[in-house]
């Protein structure tokens, strides 16, 4: 079996993930011309309806915010030496917190009390449903990829019970809550610029983008800056050399499942207090599935995982936006170049490795010591 290639630092987390991203755009290039398509008209429309204007780039930036969220979610696990596959229920159920707390308090508190009370839920209840496949783990051997898995459903199933028999606005046949209170709702960023004097258009993006910034911040704090975090990523290096070194990997692995679950949680501040103002079934759509392969390109690391979460959230605006200017460009194409930057960045994320290996020792070269001088 061959062996991981030892690159330096930076060439493993910028150089690599961008010669991946490069393979697989070169790849999409190829299928688009099969398929009838002007690879550079793609891309060139794909960039413009992903940045070039503001609201194109408020679509963008809010998907990236709740890719974040999932994307250190998966990371904070991987760290640990888990691959939690459930940030799709975790989110959930973190919405659940959320939407409760909201129909609950939202007509009795301000707002300033409000959100960071929601907040506050939606990683609880995140971090209680990450807390049982941990648990599972850690003390009955059970695969933690598996209970995620089964997870996912059970979360799913607990919600849509919940809407339906429960939580369901009376009078309404669609499965989704009454409307939160007013003090239960994140402001748009349209709003705070409009508040300091600045004209943007009204997008789904809102404050949760600053949430997602701050929790990446404290991610790299937490997991490469604090005792803990070396903990918890030596467990997920050596289990045995960890528990040698008076480390208990059973507390390390509960302590990173729950903050997985928790930053999971964080979605539902981003897509139920910033966009629904309702507590909804399906608010989460993949995002929780996507936030593994944000992982993988960002290398398990928090800013990596910010650029691939703006990668991912310029396909999704990008995308939809191609639907609309190019007759026969379907979604499916979207969803095909997804999982070529997925591919080359998982499953054949070190094939360009040994070539960079190579390249790097080519151009590091130093004189012999001690050689004989003319």
């Amino acid at each position: 079996m061959s062996q991981p290639v030892e690159l330096p630092r930076w060439i493993d987390l910028v150089v690599l993930p961008a010669v991946n991203l490069g393979m697989a755009m070169l790849v999409s290039a190829v299928v688009l011309v099969i398929v009838g398509q002007d690879p550079v008209q793609v891309l060139g429309l794909l960039i413009k309806g992903a940045f070039g204007s503001r609201a194109g780039l408020s679509y963008t930036l809010y998907y990236a915010t709740t890719f974040v969220f999932t994307g250190l979610s998966v990371a904070v696990a991987f760290h640990g030496g888990l691959f939690n596959i459930g940030a799709e229920g975790q989110a959930q159920i973190g919405g659940l917190g959320a939407g409760l707390a909201a129909l609950a308090l939202a007509a009795y508190l301000p707002a300033w009390l409000m959100l960071p009370l929601m907040v506050l839920a939606a990683m609880v209840f995140g971090m209680a449903w990450a807390a049982v496949p941990a648990a599972l783990q850690a003390w009955r051997g059970s695969h933690v990829v598996i209970t995620t898995i089964m997870f996912n459903f059970l979360a799913a199933a607990l919600m849509g019970y919940l809407l339906v028999n429960t939580l369901k606005e009376p009078g309404n046949m669609a499965p989704e809550s009454r409307a939160f209170g007013d003090s239960a709702r994140m402001p748009g960023v349209h709003e705070l610029l409009a508040w300091l004097g600045l004209d943007w258009p009204k997008t789904p993006l809102n404050l949760s983008v600053l949430l997602a910034v701050l929790a990446a911040v404290g991610v790299y704090l937490a997991l490469f800056k604090s005792q803990p975090g070396y903990a918890l990523r030596a467990v997920g290096f050596s289990p045995e050399a960890a528990r040698y070194a008076g480390i208990a990997p059973k507390v390390q692995i509960m302590r990173s499942m729950m903050l997985s679950g928790a930053l999971a949680g964080l979605v539902a501040i981003n897509e139920l207090a910033g966009v629904q103002g309702r507590l909804l079934a399906e608010f989460v759509a993949g995002a929780g599935f996507a936030g593994i392969a944000v992982s993988l390109i960002g290398r398990n690391h928090p800013t990596g995982i910010v650029l691939a979460s703006l990668l991912f959230g310029a396909l999704y605006q990008g995308g939809a936006e191609l639907a609309f200017e190019i007759q026969g460009f379907s979604r499916d194409m979207v969803f095909t170049l997804q999982g070529l930057i997925v591919l080359f960045a998982g499953a054949m994320a070190q094939v360009a490795a040994p070539a960079l290996g190579r390249i790097y020792k080519t151009f590091n070269r130093h004189p012999a010591v001690g050689a004989a001088h003319g």
